[in-house]
């Protein structure tokens, strides 16, 4: 599908355990994988088998236990801590279920704040993240702070605080979680401009079939785990078997 020098993103063989005197559980286990430039990646699973724990790991969030990522051909978890929070701030986003605005902050400095810890002109910066703003339908609520934003505005606020710095890679966790139909799809779009005008890659942990099925590329997570969703491992078509069984 993608030429091997389109990588952005390289899991190698990465597991994840968590230990309680003699317990030990096993979150990850021997986790490969690829992710490429502009590429819409849709992780699916029950909670608890495993896809956010990757998704921190992917993101400098959390440590394996074994294993590599690779950003760019760089070695996350060989570097110290100072550049491993400047790759956070330059080259990655995150979005989160629960958003994590300042709560001080109107929503037009949450959005810009990842661009001005990075030093970027001031002047632009709010130009850029009024148009990020207004393109998630929140325009109107620029000066508004976290607490006089719904919990769907805020999830937007946040959406837009990610792309303020056109990452490489944006990694959500649940990014429509909070937000209605009409929003979700308004969240898909940008995502989809994005990756095709400046090659940024979004990996996806998501419940919301809608949003997975319009993703290039959909992988599931069973018992820290992932798999290539096809056939009767594909819960995408038992969804939309289900679905059109209540419509009939």
């Amino acid at each position: 599908m993608k030429k091997e020098a389109s990588v952005i993103l390289q899991v190698s063989n990465v597991s994840k355990q968590f230990h309680d005197g003699e317990t030990t559980t096993k979150v990850l286990t021997n986790v490969d994988l690829n992710v490429y430039k502009g590429e819409q990646l849709a992780i699916v699973g029950s909670s608890g088998s495993g896809k956010s724990t990757l998704l921190h790991i992917m993101g400098t969030l959390d440590i394996p236990t074994a294993g590599e990522v690779l950003l760019d051909g760089e070695n996350l978890y060989q570097l110290n801590a100072t550049r491993q929070a400047e790759i956070r701030n330059q080259d990655l986003g995150f979005i989160y279920q629960f958003h994590h605005l300042l709560p001080e902050f109107s929503a037009l400095e949450n959005v810009a704040m990842p661009a001005f810890i990075q030093g970027r002109d001031k002047k632009q910066t709010l130009k850029e993240a009024t148009e990020l703003l207004e393109r998630v339908g929140l325009g109107h609520r620029l000066q508004h702070i976290p607490a006089q934003l719904s919990g769907g505005e805020r999830q937007r606020v946040a959406i837009a605080r990610a792309l303020i710095n056109k990452p490489k890679l944006v990694l959500a966790d649940e990014p429509t979680g909070n937000l209605d139909a009409n929003s979700g799809d308004s969240v898909y779009l940008l995502i989809r401009e994005l990756a095709q005008q400046l090659g940024t890659a979004f990996v996806v942990v998501t419940h919301d079939y809608k949003l997975a099925e319009k993703m290039d590329r959909q992988l599931t997570m069973k018992d820290g785990v992932l798999q290539s969703l096809t056939g009767a491992n594909n819960p995408l078509a038992a969804k939309a078997e289900s679905t059109a069984m209540d419509n009939s």
